[in-house]
């Protein structure tokens, strides 16, 4: 707060300063970052300051602050994939913000920190339709050994994505929302335990691993392969 006011009116506290406030990253020794109206240029010792035209504020704790929107576009500029991950996760378990609502802010804002929250967001969310999900998948499977699966049909009353009826594993593929919600959660784990009780083996990838990480599924379906 002695940091904000020392800036003056319409000084908030941003960045690294702003995301430890709202919980959502560690705090971190050394200045404290504050933004404020770019046609304001105060030097303070032990502030580091973000001259800016515009920018998202809102009243944390009595504290003026930048948005949990603003915030995440302002870190991710710095920032690779995983720790933005980590960070768009920890302001959505804290509902500060939803990653809808964090994706049409991105939208209408500018710079490398708004592209790089789209980019993710949009990777997170995409779906394969199913014969592109399956000409993705299905030579992974076969390449380490599994057979060749049936697709879209149903076991144990519920429809999965792959059934690989020789080695007893069913393999459903995750898209969708960003985060899943707690019902299609409970719904989930009611599909995978009536699998388990009947013997099978039930796994989970998503749709951005299967398109993007080809190597990790490989290396789970190898395990399932070599299991005896």
């Amino acid at each position: 707060m002695a940091a904000v006011l020392t800036c003056g009116e319409a000084a908030a506290l941003s960045h690294e300063s702003a995301a430890a406030l709202w919980g959502i990253r560690k705090p971190r020794g050394g200045a404290i970052d504050v933004s404020l109206p770019r046609s304001r240029d105060p030097r303070r010792r032990g502030i580091r300051v973000h001259r800016r035209r515009r920018f998202e504020a809102a009243t944390h704790k009595g504290i003026p602050i930048t948005s949990p929107s603003q915030t995440v576009i302002d870190l991710a500029a710095a920032l690779g994939e995983r720790p933005l991950e980590r960070l768009i996760d920890e302001a959505d378990k804290l509902d500060l913000v939803h990653p809808d609502e964090l994706r049409r802010y991105a939208a209408g804002t500018g710079g490398v920190g708004a592209s790089r929250v789209r980019a993710l967001l949009d990777k997170r969310t995409f779906l394969l339709t199913d014969s592109e999900l399956e000409r993705r998948f299905v030579p992974i499977a076969r390449a380490v050994g599994l057979s060749t699966p049936e697709t879209r049909t149903r076991v144990n009353g519920y429809k999965v994505d792959f059934f690989f009826r020789a080695e007893g594993v069913v393999v459903e593929t995750d898209g969708g929302r960003y985060h899943r919600t707690p019902g299609q959660q409970r719904r989930d784990r009611i599909r995978d335990h009536a699998h388990v009780l009947a013997g099978l083996t039930p796994i989970r990838f998503t749709h951005d691993q299967v398109a993007h990480e080809a190597a990790y599924v490989a290396e789970v379906l190898r395990g399932l392969s070599s299991e005896p």
